[in-house]
């Protein structure tokens, strides 16, 4: 497997991933108009060997109480159904870490189960001291410290790109 940044062939390619691994086509539309906006700054591919992508990763921009932190946000994150459990969302998660970090992003935010971003290194945002722009179950919303020290003494709401509002 090989994951490396998206390039212009792989558009359609991800966009039909996204429409078959959710149940809604939302996240399609999502990183559409995100890319559209020029609103990503990082988005990975998993690929077989032979080429075919099966795995996709989007990172955005999020603001803190307003403020442009170069914090990121994670979503869609998904993987073709045909290959899950076998590690490549976390691959895709560490190399996007790894990725942002050496780019100087010092955090990424996420929402979703939080016993699986839990053990990618996220951390509940409750218990930080970060609140969600929207309502959403307690737990779900985590955080992850790329670069040590970039949570301490700050604290508020989180928000992502108008974009998601629009979903």
């Amino acid at each position: 497997m090989l994951i490396r940044t998206e390039a212009p062939a792989d558009i359609l390619t991800i966009d039909r991933l996204l429409k078959h691994a959710f149940p809604t086509e939302a996240e399609a539309k999502l990183v559409m108009r995100l890319r559209e906006n020029s609103k990503f700054t990082l988005s990975l591919v998993a690929c077989t060997d032979e080429g075919e992508v099966i795995g996709h990763a989007l990172f955005s921009p999020v603001t803190l109480n307003g403020e442009d932190l170069s914090w990121q946000g994670l979503a869609p994150l998904a993987v073709h159904e045909d290959y899950r459990r076998q590690g490549i969302a976390a691959e895709l998660i560490k190399e996007g870490f790894d990725s942002l970090r050496d780019f100087g992003y010092p955090v990424c935010v996420v929402l979703g189960d939080p016993d699986y971003y839990a053990r990618q290194g996220f951390q509940s945002c409750d218990e930080m001291g970060f609140e969600c722009a929207w309502d959403v179950p307690k737990g779900a919303f985590r955080i992850a410290e790329l670069v040590e020290g970039q949570c301490a003494g700050r604290s508020g709401r989180i928000d992502y790109a108008p974009e998601f509002s629009e979903l």
